[in-house]
């Protein structure tokens, strides 16, 4: 059986490619199946730093395979599988970015949204279309509403109405809308910002993003200073700090000169 997800890396970036073009990258079994197996590679990779999801064809991912979700053990087994899929995306300790060029529906926008950083050509669409066939697009929320103000929200979830790439950037779903041509260019402008972190520093801020906050300005001060203090005096700052002090990029970094 020839694999619908593939993986390469070069220079620091993983880039997990979406290859199910005959059925617009619906999340099948398989496909299902293989992302996770590809993540959890990237994310064991030292060398990696950052992941990049792809697509091959049209469409970034149309959601469920309709055509397998008919059968109710299937049904059951993607509602099971598909939410550890976005809470692996949403929680990697590398920060990944969505590379759409073209259209993404149901799960792939819950996709999108788990992405730290997503990037769509000008003319992707999306919508939120559970209501329109009588569900409920209840698993995407989680990653979802986090991202979108709550009045588009609201309207989105309940009309089932196409958006373009441009609205989607102006209510927060994704990042930036871009012309074609430039899609590429523009991932890799983030991907070279991001590989610029400090690896431990990365997963500690993507945890504190998405960490609930204590009660009150006290404590949650009380546990920031605590957060701070550690990779001040960790390692990895250390070496950052020295670097700049010494007009040179940090060891982290793909290229860097070795530390004297």
């Amino acid at each position: 059986m020839d694999e619908l997800v593939h993986l390469t890396v070069a220079d620091g970036v993983a880039t997990i490619t979406l290859d199910s073009p005959h059925n617009r990258n619906a999340l099948s079994t398989q496909l299902r199946r293989e992302l996770p197996e590809h993540l959890s590679t990237s994310i064991a990779d030292d060398a990696v730093r950052v992941i990049v999801l792809a697509h091959t064809g049209p469409v970034f991912c149309s959601g469920m395979d309709l055509k397998e979700s008919r059968s109710a053990d299937s049904e059951e087994q993607g509602v099971q599988e598909f939410p550890a899929i976005l809470e692996q995306i949403w929680t990697c300790p590398k920060p990944v970015v969505a590379q759409l060029g073209g259209p993404a529906r149901a799960g792939g926008v819950g996709i999108a949204a788990a992405c730290d950083i997503a990037v769509a050509v000008d003319s992707a669409t999306f919508a939120f279309s559970e209501v329109r066939i009588g569900v409920v697009p209840a698993v995407i929320s989680v990653t979802v509403l986090p991202r979108l103000q709550s009045r588009p929200a609201h309207e989105l979830f309940l009309t089932g109405e196409t958006f373009d790439a441009r609205r989607a950037a102006e209510i927060g779903l994704i990042n930036s809308a871009v012309p074609a041509d430039v899609l590429s260019t523009e991932v890799a402008r983030y991907t070279d910002m991001l590989a610029m972190g400090g690896p431990n520093a990365l997963a500690a801020t993507k945890e504190m993003l998405t960490s609930p906050r204590p009660d009150g300005m006290g404590p949650a001060f009380e546990h920031m200073l605590e957060l701070s203090a550690e990779h001040f005096a960790g390692a990895e700052g250390q070496e950052g700090m020295r670097a700049f002090a010494e007009k040179r990029k940090p060891a982290w970094v793909p290229g860097a000169a070795p530390k004297a």
